[in-house]
């Protein structure tokens, strides 16, 4: 065989070795199309090379190490802070919308355990969704009915008792350790008087306020209705669809940290409202035992201020303490007290880690941090709002920082109302 036989020979051997690679390579992708026909989330994340030089010219060698790496950390951490002060100032100017999402998260997350439970009695989807939340308005406009009579039927005792405090109150600052003199006493109450008086007319046009917004907040209800009910509906397919939006690497991780967040937001809603249910028990009999007028609308209290953690329950015990102060004297007041702080501790040292565990927990520091910087940017909503973004954000930033893929790819979408949990 002549020498260019033999490379006309070799040539014809890489050429059929080239065509057996591509149909293999053919073979496979086709095979695997049906499995990541929506993710492929089998592709694994690109290697990221670092680069060990931290200069690129000789000026920088003259700076010190340490202060470029200030440097960098400051501009990076400046485009953070714009972007942040940016996206508040847009969820400021859309807060009409953003608003009623969130409380419509709140509850898809409450009451997507009873969704799936009536899916599982082979009920229709749309029509699971819309009795649990048929349900769910009934028991609050029925409950907000019963506060509203009773409170009402005893506003005419508690004005007669609570002008009886306040002449107690000016008897104890005369006779009291204090030993105010008339003179100061009645002082103190013109200078309360004027400024009720210089305030009128703020208060008055906070009233007109209140009424221009009346329209905003019958809107915000109807986006809340809506929201929660496709939320327990289509929830988990909106979930795939925000997935799909994403490039494919990141794909699995944002699809595990959303699962994971979602279960830690069901579990923190669940767990508050049985907190809530408990704490208002409690504090309820003691009010009744001690015949404390308005112990229905003070349990009612007591379990809406629950889900504002620290602050809301130590809010409406102090209201129920006034009330007992006021209409039953400082000694019912002071059981009072001691039964709310007994609650209180027992809901703090025994019913927090014992329902919530360690999934959800957060160092209190860090609510109160929360609940403050929520007052601050959305008042009570945003106090309301606070906690559970902290814990989902807490929950979504580690699992993602694990920096490891889950082990079986989802599969297609399933018939849960909302994300399920991991």
């Amino acid at each position: 065989m002549s020498r260019l036989q033999r490379v006309r020979q070799n040539l014809r051997k890489a050429y059929e070795t080239g065509r057996e690679s591509v149909r293999t390579a053919r073979t496979q992708q086709n095979g695997n199309s049906d499995a990541d026909q929506d993710f492929a989330f089998e592709i694994p994340p690109p290697q990221v090379v670092v680069d060990q030089q931290s200069t690129t010219s000789l000026d920088d060698t003259e700076v010190p190490h340490s202060l470029r790496i200030a440097a960098a950390w400051s501009w990076r951490l400046i485009v953070v802070g714009v972007v942040g002060y940016a996206l508040l100032r847009f969820i400021g100017t859309i807060s009409i919308v953003v608003i009623p999402l969130a409380i419509a998260l709140l509850l898809s997350a409450l009451l997507a355990p009873a969704v799936g439970w009536l899916l599982r009695m082979r009920l229709p989807r749309s029509l699971a969704t819309f009795l649990v939340l048929i349900s769910g308005i009934a028991a609050v406009a029925g409950t907000l009915t019963l506060v509203i009579n009773q409170f009402l039927d005893g506003l005419p005792e508690l004005t007669r008792n609570a002008s009886d405090g306040v002449r107690k109150i000016q008897e104890w600052a005369r006779t009291g350790p204090l030993h105010l003199s008339d003179k100061q006493v009645d002082q103190a109450i013109d200078s309360a008087q004027d400024w009720i008086n210089g305030n009128t007319s703020s208060l008055t046009e906070t009233g007109f306020a209140t009424a221009a917004t009346l329209f905003e907040v019958v809107t915000g209800a109807l986006l809340v209705l809506f929201a929660t009910f496709f939320f327990l509906r289509d929830g988990r397919k909106l979930w795939y669809f925000l997935v799909r939006l994403f490039p494919v690497n990141a794909r699995w991780s944002l699809f595990d940290a959303g699962d994971a967040s979602w279960a830690t937001l069901g579990s923190y809603v669940r767990a508050t409202v049985l907190v809530a249910f408990i704490d208002a028990l409690g504090i309820g009999l003691a009010l009744v035992i001690l015949k404390v007028p308005f112990a229905f609308p003070l349990a009612a209290l007591v379990f809406l201020g629950a889900f504002i953690p620290i602050v809301g329950a130590t809010t409406s015990g102090a209201v129920a303490v006034l009330v007992a102060l006021v209409t039953r004297g400082w000694v019912i007041a002071l059981i009072v007290l001691g039964a709310v702080i007994l609650v209180q501790q027992l809901e703090g040292h025994v019913l927090q880690p014992l329902i919530m565990g360690r999934a959800v927990a957060i160092h209190p520091l860090v609510v109160i941090i929360g609940i403050a910087s929520g007052v601050v940017l959305a008042g009570i909503v945003g106090a309301l709002v606070a906690v559970p973004l902290i814990a989902v954000l807490n929950t979504g930033v580690r699992r993602l920082a694990r920096r490891r893929r889950p082990e079986a790819p989802p599969g297609p979408v399933p018939d849960d109302p909302v994300p399920a949990t991991t």
